[in-house]
């Protein structure tokens, strides 16, 4: 049975990164955008991070720019939009597809694993949220309009 230790990404315009370096935290994988109406979210998310962290909780922020081109950055660009306007301290990986043929094999196994709102299996925009146990299992996959602060329950029964 796969788990999300199975898979690598790499992280924001650096090295390729197992998945395995998370094993035992809870996470929260989301696929983010800088030029998107849920971009704010970026603030919950650090909350979240910030909060939960030392407890063994992380953010995996994935960006992407299949919907609307909300993402049109590189690599040094979307850094630093997060550093210098969110703040943003929690690990970021470099753009990725999360739907098609192209689609990151991660996000693969995240939709195969929960179909989502009404058993669809595409992402339906950014800021789509999967919640991952300390085993690497998806316990629960959030629309992007669930703010990361109404999470906080779902994450806290994990840790």
């Amino acid at each position: 049975m796969s788990t999300i230790y199975d898979f690598s990404a790499r992280r924001l315009g650096g090295d390729g990164s197992s998945l395995r370096d998370f094993e035992g935290r809870v996470l929260l994988i989301v696929n983010v955008a800088s030029k998107c109406g849920f971009t704010p979210q970026y603030q919950g998310l650090e909350a979240l991070y910030r909060e939960y962290g030392p407890k063994g909780f992380a953010v995996l922020g994935f960006p992407c720019n299949q919907f609307g081109s909300q993402e049109p950055g590189d690599a040094g660009e979307i850094a630093r939009f997060c550093s210098t306007t969110y703040d943003v301290s929690f690990p970021m990986f470099d753009k990725i597809d999360v739907n098609g043929n192209g689609a990151h094999p991660l996000y693969k196994f995240l939709k195969a694993e929960h179909a989502g709102i009404l058993g669809t299996e595409p992402i339906k925009w950014n800021f789509t949220k999967f919640l991952i146990d300390r085993e690497g299992r998806v316990t629960a996959r959030f629309a992007p309009v669930t703010k990361p602060a109404d999470l906080a329950p779902e994450i806290e029964k994990l840790l």
